[in-house]
């Protein structure tokens, strides 16, 4: 018999923003934010985040793999799509192939996201 559990406490309402500023206005940025929604300060940075949780393993070849999986494509399927190897797919992936950037601009096309991620 299943027994009904309680959900956790999930951040109430929070959303998490991404935006480009200008470099001078970071700091006034965070203090506004601070003032307004002091809940939201305390985060972790992305590169923090990387090294914690996937240790040595390149940036890129982390995203290759997250953005493939979130788009539930295959190394093929995005092979067949992008008209790279999946040999090389597989080298990027596992941190032995570098992604140039028209390559980049491939699986970022295939993948819907930006290809700057994979730089």
């Amino acid at each position: 018999m299943q027994v009904h559990t309680k959900k956790p406490l999930i951040e109430d309402h929070l959303v998490s923003l991404q935006f480009m500023v200008h470099s001078s206005n970071v700091e006034r940025i965070k203090n506004f934010v601070a003032k307004i929604e002091p809940a939201a300060i305390g985060g972790i940075s992305l590169d923090d985040f990387y090294s914690k949780h996937f240790g040595d393993q390149p940036k890129h070849s982390v995203s290759l793999q997250g953005i493939r999986y979130r788009e539930d494509m295959t190394q093929r399927q995005l092979s067949d799509v992008t008209g790279i190897p999946q040999r090389h797919i597989s080298e990027m992936e596992n941190g032995k192939r570098a992604i140039g950037k028209e390559a980049a601009k491939k699986l970022a096309a295939a993948l819907n996201c930006d290809y700057r991620t994979f730089l």
